[in-house]
């Protein structure tokens, strides 16, 4: 377990927008952040961080939350992962009782799979840099390689025996479960009928490359064979599980993430050592995508930090354009591509490791070239004086720029390629207005066939049912939350009987602060809120601003539920919506609700009371119609309540006045 007194440093320290934007690029909007959802696939920024109050909201998936929220939704940590990983970011020395083997076997599936890749890093780690072998082999090679121990320490190299089950036998000693080696991959199970399940270590023989997530967390294994084993692979990578999807990973995200965002480019290479050559070089914003075809998700996490890859490759690459594949999965996601290849027989690693930062980093200045120069460039050698090849050429050409959802950046490129091409622009646009016409046509035809698939039932589209408790039971919660100790002044209209015993109305002004106004008043008319999480929030609230002297929202969410502090994040950060749609430059400029606080409380509660009469009256009416006995009594407490509703409005006409 981890001392309240760390939760709490913890908490005090972190910074929300220094967290997040290790993930996301965010940019200042205010007195808050942007940036695009790393939720969904977006192109216009939905994601709003607040500084002030300590949190953050996803306008696209709904999301949202404090800083532990963040990091449990999206690196899928367990609360305790959580506030360990804030302790390590900010340097919080953590107060905790060591796991006990009962502990560990509570733990649920997700995160035993994650201790067993943990636990499986420093082992091979530990072989690499103390066993005897380890040293010989494993150590020898990376050094070899040109890496300083530095670099191998930094990405968390590992070596593992060429034994059997050396590493499981190990692990097994330490109390992980045999069900999670095996789900992770880290050890082969082989069943024998009648006899013990043989257990076999994956990586037996292998300098091992760790792959984090984007936050550090050790996900898989990347292992490669030192022997001339013609019938093993030559790299191994730990197989799919509920923690490692390869096609969402990017190998040296976690090292690469901060520069990445500084230098406003990734560099996008194939393996490994291209990777950890770079950056012992001085090149930190370079990721790889481990040999396999890049994907959309993987280009979605480098979008969350820049706008712009530059993608590069062996001189003497295999299949070169096969890889253009992925250049135009890059330009689909509105991103913008440079390519680079390097002098033949050179790739990454080596380019990096024989020349100086200086000179790697002029070649990239020099040897980049914009997607289209590059594709041209290319495709040209192969169609020589080909006129039928040449049309095809330019025709590829356009369906990659067809993928730019951009206009603007579509008609320079046709422009360009136009004169790269020496073909007339009229002919280029042409031809994509074609390849959109098909797209289109492609996508109609796609919709029809899953149409024609089941049966659709034409029904009258149902208008969802406005709750308006529910919404005035979150404007409550938000006021307490916004402006709960502020003092106000509120014109109060007290019901009183006059000298004929009718009820009217007199005007009172009262001093007090907001959180008392509200509870007095839904103490007068014993109202409860209906909402149990409103609930809930509105007792924990009026504990702590009862308490406190000066309430601070971020501490108060700091000690809640996180299914509580979804709810609130969602409720703080609604006003901050507009900024998303910059009113502002469209000279539109939303009043501020902290202009008339005193007004807003008593048109709130006033409405709240208005709403639960109406209910109450619609019920007593239900009433009269079912009893056949005398509803004398009923009628005349449905007459009061009228009357009452009256007055109530009467009451707030002049509050909303």
């Amino acid at each position: 377990m981890i001392s309240k007194s760390t939760i709490d440093q913890v908490y005090e320290t972190a910074r929300l927008e220094e967290v997040i934007g290790d993930f996301v690029q965010l940019k200042k909007s205010g007195s808050n952040f942007k940036g695009l959802s790393p939720f969904t696939d977006e192109r216009s920024p939905s994601f709003m961080v607040s500084p002030v109050k300590q949190i953050w909201k996803d306008f696209s998936s709904g999301k949202g939350g404090n800083v532990v929220a963040f990091l449990m939704e999206h690196e899928h940590f367990t609360y305790p992962e959580a506030i360990k990983y804030l302790a390590r970011k900010y340097n919080i020395e953590i107060e905790e009782t060591e796991r006990t083997n009962e502990e560990k076997e509570q733990a649920d599936e997700k995160e035993s799979m994650y201790l067993v890749s943990e636990y499986a890093q420093k082992y091979f780690s530990e072989v690499l840099w103390e066993r005897e072998l380890g040293k010989a082999i494993g150590l020898s090679y990376f050094k070899e390689r040109g890496f300083t121990e530095e670099t191998i320490k930094k990405f968390g190299l590992g070596y593992c025996l060429d034994q059997w089950d050396a590493f499981t036998t190990a692990a097994l000693g330490k109390g992980y479960k045999i069900e999670y080696l095996e789900k992770t991959g880290l050890t082969i199970v082989k069943p024998q009928e009648g006899q013990e399940a043989k257990k076999f270590d994956r990586f037996k023989g292998r300098v091992l490359f760790p792959i984090h997530s984007m936050s550090g967390r050790v996900l898989g294994f990347g292992g490669r064979i030192l022997t001339s084993d013609k019938k093993a692979a030559k790299y191994l990578n730990s197989p799919e599980s509920d923690i490692y999807h390869k096609s969402k990973v990017l190998y040296g995200i976690y090292h690469a993430k901060q520069a990445i965002a500084k230098e406003d480019n990734c560099y996008l290479v194939e393996g490994y050592t291209d990777v950890i050559q770079f950056h012992q070089r001085g090149i930190q914003n370079v990721v790889a995508s481990s040999g396999t075809a890049l994907t959309s998700d993987q280009i979605r996490l480098i979008n969350r930090l820049t706008k712009n890859i530059t993608v590069l490759f062996d001189g003497d690459a295999a299949g070169l354009r096969a890889s253009l594949r992925g250049i135009d999965l890059i330009l689909e996601q509105g991103m913008n591509v440079r390519v680079c290849t390097f002098p033949e027989g050179e790739d990454p690693d080596s380019f990096s490791k024989n020349n100086s930062l200086e000179d790697v980093t002029q070649y990239l200045e020099d040897n980049s070239k914009d997607f289209i120069q590059f594709k041209a460039s290319l495709l040209i050698k192969e169609t020589a004086n080909d006129p039928i090849k040449r049309a095809e050429t330019v025709r590829d050409i356009v369906q990659s720029i067809s993928k730019i959802p951009d206009q603007i950046k579509k008609e320079i490129y046709i422009q360009e390629c136009a004169s790269l091409m020496n073909i007339s622009e009229a002919v280029l646009f042409n031809t994509l207005a074609q390849i959109g016409k098909k797209d289109i046509a492609d996508t109609h035809k796609k919709e029809r066939q899953e149409q024609k698939s089941f049966e659709v039932v034409k029904n009258e589209p149902v208008q969802e049912k406005l709750d308006v408790q529910y919404l005035l039971e979150k404007k409550i919660i938000e006021l307490l939350l916004l402006y709960g100790d502020t003092q106000q002044e509120f014109d109060d209209l007290l019901l009183k009987e006059d000298d004929k015993g009718e009820l009217v109305l007199e005007k009172e002004i009262i001093k007090s602060k907001v959180y008392e106004k509200i509870y007095l008043d839904l103490q007068e008319d014993e109202i409860e809120l209906a909402n149990q999480k409103f609930k809930s929030i509105y007792f924990k609230l009026m504990e702590e601003l009862n308490e406190k002297e000066h309430f601070e929202a971020n501490k108060f969410i700091a000690n809640l539920d996180q299914e509580l502090v979804i709810e609130i994040s969602s409720i703080l950060m609604e006003e901050e919506k507009y900024i998303l749609h910059d009113w502002e430059r469209k000279e539109i400029y939303p009043k501020e609700k902290s202009s008339g606080i005193g007004q807003l409380v008593s048109e709130t509660i006033l409405t709240l009371r208005c709403y639960l009469i109406k209910k109450r009256i619609g019920t007593l009416q239900e009433k009269t119609q079912v009893l056949d006995n005398d509803n004398a009594e009923t009628l005349e407490e449905i007459m009061g309540y009228l009357q009452l509703n009256v007055l109530l409005g009467k009451k707030l006409a002049r509050v909303l006045s």
